[in-house]
């Protein structure tokens, strides 16, 4: 009874919260049931961040501080997990090259190393994107985002999407880590995104995600919507790509994203503590 009561207590708080949030000028048709949905999806925290006493610290955990550039060195991946460490992110998302010195340069902090596979064109063999998430697993990555085979969507061929997604997912469960899967909507139809995190959902992975950063645009609210429809609250929505700002983030949330991907994770950290201080080490994700 007493779990009961919590979950309505909650339910009813962050309604009063994101309705006093939406103006004219934002959608009229949220009510009870999108913010049951947003908390049923295991978004606890939902409530504290959406609140006016949300510090820094709590926006971090839901962020994966993001530095995928090309030409990040080795000294913006220190500056980045000196950041993560600082503030308490998430993760920390590089690519596979630098997972190893990442996750020696996170020991003991309690941020774990997240790496993208297949990226960020999603293009190559399941059984080498399955090969890569068992490298980047040994030297040191807690979780992993993979690109799905775009162009196999798009020709409907939604049972290779699903075994490619099932080969990263079952490489990722058996070391107990989780596996997030990059659709990357900017390419998608809508029926297209329905039809990848159905397939993301049947292949048992643990978040569906937005973006890579690197196509045309990143998530939009309407999107993390239309997944969080989707997949229920059996899966994890993470919105990446443009979330520029404190703003961004929290129209996010309110769409029913449980995690956020962005290189400016210290400035919305930072914007959500009322300071406007912040020098983020990576370009924009």
């Amino acid at each position: 009874m007493s779990g009961n009561h919590n979950y309505e207590l909650l339910v009813e708080q962050i309604t009063d919260l994101v309705l006093s949030r939406l103006g004219s000028e934002r959608s009229p048709t949220f009510c009870r049931a999108d913010v049951e949905r947003i908390v049923d999806a295991g978004a606890e925290r939902i409530g504290i961040v959406l609140g006016e006493s949300a510090t820094a610290r709590d926006w971090a955990s839901l962020i994966d501080h993001t530095l995928l550039k090309p030409d990040a060195s080795e000294t913006d991946i220190r500056n980045l997990c000196d950041e993560a460490a600082k503030f308490g992110f998430a993760s920390v998302c590089v690519n596979p090259t630098w997972v190893r010195r990442a996750a020696d340069l996170l020991k003991g902090s309690g941020v774990p190393v997240c790496t993208v596979i297949g990226f960020p064109l999603g293009a190559t063999f399941p059984d080498v994107k399955a090969y890569e998430a068992r490298r980047a697993i040994f030297d040191g990555a807690r979780e992993v985002d993979m690109v799905i085979n775009i162009g196999a969507l798009r020709s409907g061929d939604v049972c290779a999407v699903e075994d490619d997604i099932r080969a990263v997912v079952s490489v990722a469960h058996q070391h107990g880590i989780i596996c997030k899967v990059i659709i990357e909507t900017a390419l998608l139809s809508d029926e297209e995104k329905i039809r990848a995190c159905i397939a993301a959902k049947n292949a048992r992975a643990d978040f569906v995600k937005t973006s890579t950063g690197f196509a045309k645009s990143g998530a939009t609210a309407a999107d993390i919507a239309l997944m969080r429809r989707t997949v229920g609250k059996e899966l994890g929505v993470k919105a990446s790509g443009g979330v520029k700002g404190i703003d961004d983030a929290r129209q996010m949330v309110e769409a029913g994203a449980t995690r956020i991907g962005a290189s400016v994770g210290v400035k919305i950290a930072l914007e959500a503590s009322g300071s406007s201080t912040a020098t983020p080490v990576g370009a924009a994700y």
